[in-house]
């Protein structure tokens, strides 16, 4: 008999219900779109303007808010090929080893003799001893403070670092198993603070993605231009104090050791000998935010140390009461103000020639924290919101030609039972976004390729079924009869076909990136309701019009 329990019905209306309720925003995208920013912007602030509150307001809270997002060839934005120069890293790790070192060779003295830091390539710290014969002694303690490599990467119980002697020379550079570790720490930082960045700037689901060694793919969906985000996730923002030695007119001036010159933001033309040596660096930030100066109105940006760095700032300040030293971002002195007084509580202000948009840039990246390193871009695109206005426009005409040329084609073919199967599809291309809304994936342009793929697809299942009937009501079984073993019979074919396919979506997800992956998830989804809709959803529909009508003889 033709028969489904009925809690197995409901449980079939029901999944069907549900994802088409999480679909249904995506007919109201613009309303639902604004309401979750409102939502989302209110949240973050703790404050609401009478837009927000209009834009909540116009999108009941009881339905569901879920949207499909929409990538970057559909919504239009910038994309971006970052690479990371992992050697700059490599440099600050040895200009952080120094006082170690120096510390170390200092307790050799006896042996050593006197010690002084010589200029040398980048990525490696170069120390001169007075006494060559003691060599032998200086290796040694400055390999004591090598730690064992930590790495997913392999290297396992090998020193950070590479130690050796020549003449009078000791040269230290990381090894090439800590290397490799730095490089793969390096790009996982750098991800993580262009995320932070990129999500600060209240960006709506940007893709940024590890590419080889050391690239960073980064497309970030709605930004006006490629510039714009390159100004966003550029800059390096590395905030430093450093003790002041004096003052100098050209970059050009000489300096001792371990001194450097740096220009002046506020003084054109004007630069300061620093010592490279920071006291202590935005590393230790924990907040940042943008201000004004009571007193003057001017535009400032405000931050606070974790206790590391307020203890380091409060010793350095205490010591130093009368001396000036200078606020340093990325190579340029912001300021260089004289120290009055100890400065313990580990907050202060940046003050300088900013404006509100400038200061606000800058209290963004100095809480997202500074990239490790320095980005070069290698490649750069805008997509102009236009371009993905046609793009989902060709999509939409795409899927709708194909949709009305599987509908006629199985109307055609099976008559009444074709539109069954043609309602199952309508229901099926709701469920597949009800689910892309539900898990936040975002749809490209081969996404849409692989919902209209999945179109055509879509009633394999149910000309399998059809045809079977067909053949077994040529056995004079009775209609109902001949319903069941078609489905009976069709099923194995039906689950077989479908898990081929569905291998090669989870193969193009797994090995493939972006567009390729854009293109498997909606294939993957859309081939599971698809079966959902061919096996459940078109036999209830039968069911109902089969217990209605009560046909002694049917056509298919």
């Amino acid at each position: 008999m033709l028969q489904i329990p009925l809690w197995n019905r409901l449980l079939i209306i029901l999944t069907v219900l549900v994802g088409l309720s999480f679909a249904m925003p995506n007919f109201f995208y613009g309303t639902v779109e604004r309401h979750n920013d409102a939502v989302a912007e209110i949240e973050r602030t703790g404050t609401q303007t009478p837009e927000q509150e209009a834009d909540v307001a116009a999108w009941p809270s009881f339905l569901p808010a879920t949207l499909v997002n929409l990538g970057l060839d559909l919504r239009g934005g910038a994309h971006l090929l970052a690479e990371v120069q992992v050697e700059d890293v490599y440099t600050q790790r040895m200009d952080s080893l120094w006082p170690e070192v120096r510390d170390a060779l200092r307790d050799e003295r006896d042996t050593v003799g006197t010690i002084r830091r010589i200029d040398a390539e980048d990525g490696l710290l170069q120390v001169r001893i007075s006494q060559p014969e003691g060599m032998a002694a200086a290796v040694a303690a400055v390999r004591e403070l090598g730690q064992p490599v930590v790495s997913l990467t392999g290297g396992f119980g090998e020193s950070t670092l590479d130690v050796s002697g020549a003449g009078d020379v000791i040269t230290v550079q990381l090894s090439e198993s800590e290397q490799a570790a730095t490089n793969d720490r390096t790009l996982q930082q750098s991800i993580e603070i262009v995320r932070r960045r990129v999500d600060e700037a209240g960006t709506r689901e940007p893709t940024i993605q590890r590419q080889g060694s050391d690239r960073i793919l980064i497309q970030v969906p709605g930004i006006g231009s490629a510039q714009e985000l390159k100004e966003l996730i550029g800059t390096t923002a590395r905030l430093t104090f450093h003790p002041v030695v004096g003052r100098a007119s050209s970059p050009d001036e000489d300096t001792d050791s371990r001194q450097m010159i740096l220009p002046s933001v506020d003084e054109g033309g004007g630069y300061y000998i620093l010592e490279e040596t920071p006291v202590v660096t935005g590393d230790d930030l924990v907040d940042s935010q943008p201000g004004f100066d009571q007193q003057t109105g001017e535009a400032i940006v405000t931050f606070r140390f974790n206790p590391t760095g307020a203890r380091a700032f409060g010793e350095y300040t205490a010591a130093n009461v009368g001396a000036p030293f200078a606020i340093v971002l990325d190579e340029e002195v912001i300021s260089a103000p004289v120290i009055r007084s100890a400065i313990t509580g580990g907050a202060g202000q940046i003050s300088g020639n900013f404006n509100v948009e400038s200061s606000t840039e800058l209290a963004i990246l100095l809480r997202a924290g500074a990239l490790p390193a320095e980005m070069t871009f290698l490649e750069e695109r805008t997509i102009g919101p236009e371009l993905g206005a046609d793009s989902v426009k060709a999509g939409e005409t795409a899927a709708v030609i194909a949709f009305a040329a599987v509908l006629i084609f199985m109307v055609a073919s099976y008559g009444l039972f074709g539109v069954f199967a043609s309602i199952a599809l309508i229901l099926n291309v709701g469920l597949i976004f009800g689910v892309l809304s539900l898990i936040g994936a975002t749809l490209t342009l081969p996404g849409i390729a692989g919902i209209v793929l999945t179109i055509g697809m879509a009633v394999d299942a149910n000309v399998l079924v059809f045809e079977r009937i067909r053949e077994e009501l040529k056995t004079a079984k009775g209609p109902a009869r001949a319903i069941e073993l078609g489905y009976e019979r069709a099923l194995s074919a039906i689950i077989d076909a479908n898990i081929t396919t569905f291998i090669i979506a989870t193969i193009l997800f797994v090995l493939g990136s972006g567009p390729v992956r854009g293109f498997s998830v909606t294939l993957g989804i859309g081939i599971v309701t698809s079966v959902f809709t061919a096996i459940y959803v078109t036999r209830l529909l039968l069911v109902f019009w089969f217990e209605r009508k009560r046909p002694k003889k049917i056509e298919v």
